[in-house]
């Protein structure tokens, strides 16, 4: 009997535990330090779907990001992954760790060093889960969207977004970038915080036109070389 009060106490004080919860909806974060910089664990989730990304800043430099559809089991998570940059090494097509919280604060594979914070919520018209679909203007062309294996995917949610390209069926992964984003009265803005392709780009702010159709997104401005660009994204 004392044994079990002992370890009561003792749980009591290192936190409380919350298992068997689910998991909300937004944005995540966790940092550690570096001996050179800080390592960012950014984690974006939408009803069905999230994406975990790991990149370092000061300086910048991209490490990882993985993604796809997910459930709740008890207390494990479980993700069909439809993309993985470390596929090629680990050969992963799903991800399964614990969950559980502590404190009011996220915690993955146990590892309580490292909690993860919940964002205050910002919500926004853009905010959602979109395909690319097609080059635009409209005119009745064929989207790509959903129906086969290559894939671009923009997730946006609370203020923060990430960019996917990658093949489904070969998981081959073509880069990702995200940030910070906001998006009113017409003008869509993002500022870079990692790019799996150019460490050097993190930094810089884009600035577009956006005009909400429908489920269609109208994404018009300027590539990075200057060129006019007009892109249709669709909502998944």
């Amino acid at each position: 009997m004392r044994t079990a009060i002992y370890l009561i106490l003792n749980l009591m004080l290192l936190g409380p535990l919350v298992m068997n919860a689910q998991l909300e909806t937004g944005v995540y974060r966790a940092t550690e330090r570096l001996d050179n910089g800080k390592r960012n664990y950014v984690l974006l989730v939408s009803e069905d779907y999230l994406i975990h990304s790991i990149y370092d800043s000061d300086p910048a430099h991209f490490v990882s990001t993985m993604g796809g559809f997910y459930e709740v089991l008890d207390d494990s998570l479980k993700v069909a992954l439809e993309f993985n940059s470390d596929f090629s090494e680990t050969g992963k097509r799903e991800y399964l760790t614990t969950l559980g919280y502590t404190d009011g604060k996220l915690i993955l594979n146990g590892n309580d060093n490292r909690p993860y914070q919940k964002e205050p919520g910002l919500e926004q018209t853009l905010d959602g889960n979109w395909l690319f679909g097609t080059r635009g203007p409209d005119t009745g062309q064929e989207r790509r969207g959903d129906s086969g294996p290559r894939k671009t995917l923009k997730f946006l949610k609370d203020g923060y977004f990430q960019w996917i390209a990658y093949n489904t069926e070969t998981m081959d992964f073509r880069g990702c970038g995200g940030g910070r984003y906001a998006a009113d009265n017409g003008k869509y803005t993002e500022v870079i915080q990692f790019f799996s392709r150019d460490d050097s780009r993190v930094g810089a702010e884009l600035e577009f036109n956006f005009e909400r159709k429908g489920s269609d997104w109208h994404h018009t401005g300027k590539n990075s070389r200057g060129e006019p660009m007009y892109e249709i994204w669709q909502l998944r």
